[in-house]
Order: structure tokens, then C-alpha cells, then sequence
């Protein structure tokens, strides 16, 4: 199950709202929907949460880059909408570096024919390979909300099951985030 919401901040406070991400497929989709949200160039939170198994929150600040913070890379990894996050700049990757890696994989080097079992297997465990280099645990911006008061200390010091309250309660928006929920 997960709850995604987007905080914008305004001359009166943060105003919130429920968002689906059915039609985001990149972070570029993610932040052209929270640069919708804005009100002129002001500051627009996404807060993406599973469960209890991560959150995430992409800061983004009138047409400068997103920020990205997750809570738990290899957790995301294995989410839809957490992937979307794990940028290769986030992951420390060169950008295009799982594309080369597609390319090798669909050479036939071990002289098996297309549809093999043998050669299927290996795609799998390609794919669990990229799964598992994503590192476990935070990733991302740490002082993504150091100037909104969240220091990082107390962002990597958060539980993933009421993270986002916690942090909508250091921005003085607890109460418009439980409105979306």
C-alpha cells in the first residue's frame, strides 16, 4: 500500500494534497506534477511512503533540480515508485550504465538460443544483480529540509511508519497532511 501526497508552500503555509502517481513514470513526470502544484516559484514537498517499508521525498524549488531523499535504497528498489527515485546521480552511477549492461547481456555469448532456459535464467539474475547493488538504508539529500527545520540527524533518525507526519509536524503542516490521508 502507498500514500503519496504533495505539500506545497504558500504565502499562507503549506496547503496539501492527495496525488496518484498511476501516470508518473519518471522523476521528470514527478517533478513536472509538483511544479504544477506550486504557487509562482515556492517550495513543493512529494512525499511517497510503503507501509513501513520506506519513504521518500523529492524537494523541488521553483526550475531547479529535484532533491531526492529515501529512506531505505534497497527497499525502494523493490517498488514501483521507489524506482522512479534511484536516479543513477543518486545511486553514484553514470547515467546510460544499465543500458551497456542490456546491451552485453543480449549478445549470445555462451552460444545458447534466444529463449533458452539457460538464457533466461540470466536475465533474471541480472536483474537481481542491479536490485542488490542498490545499498540498504538512506540514500540521497540529507539536509533535503535542514533550512525548513528537519536537521539531518533527525531525518535519518526517522521510522519509516510515521516518518511523514513527523516531518509535516517540523514544517507546521501536520494538520493539512492529515487531511490527504
Amino acid at each position: 500500500m502507498y500514500f503519496a501526497a504533495l505539500l506545497a508552500r504558500t504565502e499562507d503555509g503549506w496547503e496539501a494534497s492527495d496525488t496518484e502517481l498511476d501516470d508518473v513514470e519518471t522523476l521528470s513526470d514527478l517533478t513536472d506534477l509538483a511544479r504544477e502544484a506550486a504557487s509562482d516559484e515556492e517550495t513543493v514537498l512529494v512525499f511517497i511512503e510503503q507501509e513501513d517499508a520506506w519513504f521518500g521525498v523529492v524537494r523541488v524549488d521553483g526550475e531547479e533540480d529535484p532533491r531526492i531523499y529515501v529512506s531505505d535504497g534497497s527497499a525502494a528498489a523493490r517498488s514501483a515508485y521507489g524506482e522512479i527515485l534511484l536516479t543513477d546521480e543518486l545511486l553514484g552511477r553514470e547515467p546510460g550504465a544499465d543500458d551497456e549492461g542490456d546491451d552485453l547481456d543480449a549478445l549470445d555469448l555462451d552460444g545458447t538460443e534466444d529463449g533458452d532456459p539457460v538464457a533466461a535464467d540470466s536475465e533474471e539474475e541480472g536483474d537481481l544483480d542491479s536490485a542488490e547493488a542498490v545499498p540498504s538504508g538512506p540514500l540521497g539529500d540529507f539536509e533535503i529540509l535542514a533550512d525548513l527545520g528537519v536537521e539531518e540527524k533527525d531525518l535519518l533518525a526517522l521510522d519509516s511508519g510515521d516518518a511523514l507526519s513527523e516531518i509535516a509536524d517540523a514544517l507546521g503542516a501536520a494538520e493539512v497532511l492529515e487531511t490527504v490521508r
